[in-house]
């Protein structure tokens, strides 16, 4: 029996209940769920992430369009299921997810938790020059190079 789930992969046609159904459980409330289902709906979606277990998720995360700067990309919502955290499911989840971005070359905002995303491979100190409309909780940035970009980052308009 496996000792956990399995490799992250794509969220994959007829699981978008499955990851909502996570959000929810993981939240303990509908909101971020239907967060996701207005991202997806507004066509803001670029890549959903799972960790699969057994017929379930154990993890979750969704990468999705900023409305500016041009390109750039937001995590979230991320989830890990209640009986997979605090055993270092979703530093692997976001870390891995961090690694790909650095290889397409792209930029990838989070707001969070800064010592959680730090271990992911997400840098505070590189996004102190992003201007956020909720400046609260601090941003962090993941992108190939060891700049610090000074933009002005928006939501996608939902």
């Amino acid at each position: 029996m496996p000792a956990g789930p399995d490799f992250m992969r794509p969220l994959r046609a007829g699981e978008e209940e499955m990851a909502e159904a996570l959000l929810t459980t993981a939240y303990s409330n509908p909101k971020t769920a239907a967060l996701l289902r207005s991202l997806r709906a507004a066509g803001q979606i670029e890549l959903e992430m799972v960790l699969p277990w057994g017929t379930g998720l154990a993890g979750y995360l969704a990468l999705s369009r900023l409305a500016a700067p041009a390109g750039w990309l937001a995590l979230g919502p991320l989830a890990i299921a209640p009986d997979w955290q605090g055993q270092g499911w979703g530093t692997r989840f976001v870390a891995g997810v961090a690694k790909l971005i650095l290889i397409k070359g792209q930029t990838v905002v989070v707001q969070g938790r800064p010592g959680f995303f730090t271990r992911c491979g997400f840098s505070a100190s590189r996004a102190l020059g992003l201007i956020l409309p909720d400046a609260s909780p601090p941003a962090l940035i993941c992108r190939p190079g060891d700049d610090s970009p000074r933009e002005t980052v928006a939501a996608p308009p939902l």
